[in-house]
């Protein structure tokens, strides 16, 4: 199975003049959930390169057995640093697609032509997706093969308003997960601030929070599982 992990390459909060980037549980967590299930994970992001990474994720009270785990994996630390660039990758070389979260993905995978064509790109091919917190704004302009918005009528979750509250930037960040999937006919879900929810729709796997990485990771594998996707493509494989 080959998996497929889109990165921001985005490092400024806003006008602030703080850092931010990717948060680290969240490119972690659902790593090793997909590397010790044997799959073959590709890092990429819009830039290429070593991503940048929100500092505060690396702070005492965020980090896990998960993240010290990665920091410590020089395998995984080689990957960082050589992430793909995203307008180099097509999804028929994989069986899925997954959006680690930070705030970075608020200003560039939200707007950026080669993601919102990618995750379109699988769509089309059947392909599950799975996207948690900040990154559920990347999907603000995807369309299905029929032209309609994806995210109308669908379920999903994301960073919540509250929680970007309790993080004091709501009027920092670009536009409110929450509010935007709302607008866009989205049916949002949510727990309460920073409890791990994962909602699963039709092809569209959705986490709302850092603590939603691990657990939508895991759906996706079920997700996958279910469809028969990665024997069908492992065995085409094979074959070609």
């Amino acid at each position: 199975m080959k998996v497929l992990m889109v990165i921001t390459s985005h490092d400024q909060l806003g006008n602030t003049g703080r850092k931010t980037g990717f948060w680290l549980e969240e490119l972690a967590a659902p790593f090793y959930v997909f590397k010790d299930s044997g799959a073959e994970v590709t890092l990429a992001s819009p830039k290429g390169g070593r991503p940048p990474l929100d500092p505060k994720s690396n702070e005492p009270e965020f980090r896990t057995e998960l993240t010290l785990r990665f920091e410590n994996d020089e395998d995984a630390e080689a990957q960082l640093d050589n992430t793909v660039r995203l307008d180099s990758v097509k999804q028929e070389d994989f069986d899925t697609v997954f959006y680690p979260g930070g705030h970075g993905p608020m200003w560039d995978l939200a707007e950026d032509q080669d993601s919102i064509k990618l995750i379109e790109s699988f769509l089309a091919a059947g392909k599950p997706i799975g996207i948690v917190c900040h990154s559920t704004g990347a999907l603000r302009h995807v369309k299905m093969p029929d032209g309609s918005l994806l995210v109308h009528g669908k379920e999903v979750t994301g960073f919540t308003n509250g929680e970007e509250e309790e993080v004091g930037l709501t009027k920092i960040v670009p536009f409110l997960v929450e509010d935007e999937m709302l607008k866009l006919g989205a049916i949002f879900s949510k727990k309460a601030n920073w409890t791990p929810h994962v909602v699963s729709d039709g092809q569209l796997i959705t986490g709302q929070n850092p603590h939603s990485s691990g657990p939508a990771a895991n759906t996706l594998l079920a997700k996958l599982g279910e469809m028969g996707m990665a024997r069908a493509s492992t065995a085409s494989r094979k074959i070609a």
